[in-house]
């Protein structure tokens, strides 16, 4: 398998989102109800984030999308991408979308996975030559920033799982987002949460990975959040103590793929992700190290290991095809 996105896989990644951000079911909404009057179909709910089987999986279906046709403006699924967000990123539809987060019964949602996604997908928008949609989407990014300024205060712990809940998933893609919109004091916020959360960890064991359900890696992405949170010298200091065994290829658990029985169940087939995230995380932190050093080496062909398992399995199935895909282009350099 390709360790780069070629144009092929490109187009082959973005018939599988346009498939699926507009299929309205099969759907799992979170959706809390006070009463019958809150009853909804999923497009009544998210005129804009209604398929994908749920909310985060139809933003980054979107991110994925948009990030494809600033990288290869000719895919053959160009037109039909330009036509969706043209119909879809309207400030009509987005006002909508900001309504239902307004609704005090929703202050959770999506938080922090969701959340991190719909800033990650501004942030995109937002390096497009045309920026109508990232102006459209722009209201409900902001109310989702402010609302991520009001949670990191209140957690005192981070969520070490790597399920939705992750932490450290979630403040590794709003830092994009901050970068990329030079928002300096939410960027502080951010950084100053993983500190407090993850500078004192040593000697990750990463004990307990994998876990069947999961499709991040605790310790790898902590390591990921902590590279973008922190300074080149500062990370090196800390990732030389949280994982100081890398060049003999410790712990072992995580440089091997995930086995996964049944790439149709839809919980077991997160396993197709974590070994997908893995090789992200792999790639991004082999990245920062000079290139002779041996952990980068080490690293760079477990990030070959874990795409080359999963690569073959992002389509097939409704359970891999609604998410699988975001996460092959993030193994494969797309971030």
């Amino acid at each position: 398998m390709s360790s780069i996105l070629t144009r092929e896989l490109a187009d082959q990644f973005a018939g599988l989102a346009l498939g699926h951000v507009t299929r309205e079911y099969p759907c799992s909404p979170g959706h809390v109800m006070s009463g019958p009057q809150d009853i909804g179909a999923p497009r009544q709910l998210h005129p804009v984030f209604f398929g994908s089987f749920d909310w985060h999986s139809c933003v980054h279906g979107y991110w994925l999308l948009a990030s494809l046709l600033r990288r290869f403006p000719d895919l053959e699924a160009a037109a039909g991408i330009r036509a969706l967000f043209d119909a879809s990123l309207t400030p009509q539809k987005v006002e909508r979308e900001c309504e239902y987060f307004g609704n005090p019964l929703s202050g959770n949602f999506e938080r922090p996975y969701g959340w991190a996604w719909l800033l990650k997908l501004f942030a995109e928008l937002h390096a497009h030559h045309d920026l109508r949609w990232a102006q459209a989407l722009s209201p409900l990014a902001t109310m989702i920033r402010e609302r991520f300024q009001r949670f990191l205060p209140k957690a005192t712990y981070p969520i070490r799982a790597g399920t939705h809940h992750n932490t450290a998933f979630a403040v590794r893609l709003a830092l994009d987002y901050a970068d990329t919109v030079g928002d300096l004091v939410f960027r502080t916020q951010l950084a100053e949460a993983a500190t407090r959360w993850y500078a004192d960890d040593e000697a990750c064991p990463a004990w307990g990975e994998p876990s069947l359900d999961e499709f991040l890696s605790p310790c790898l992405m902590e390591a990921e959040c902590m590279r973008r949170a922190l300074g080149a010298r500062e990370f090196a200091v800390w990732f030389d103590k949280f994982l100081p065994r890398l060049a003999a290829s410790q712990p072992s658990c995580l440089f091997v793929p995930a086995v996964v029985s049944d790439h149709a169940d839809g919980r077991i087939t997160h396993l197709n992700g974590l070994n997908l995230s893995r090789a992200w995380c792999f790639r991004s932190l082999a990245n920062s190290l000079p290139a002779e050093d041996s952990r980068a080496s080490a690293m760079q062909d477990a990030a070959g290991r874990h795409g080359a398992a999963a690569l073959l399995h992002v389509g097939g199935n409704y359970m891999a095809e609604h998410w699988l895909a975001t996460y092959a282009a993030l193994a494969l350099g797309v971030d």
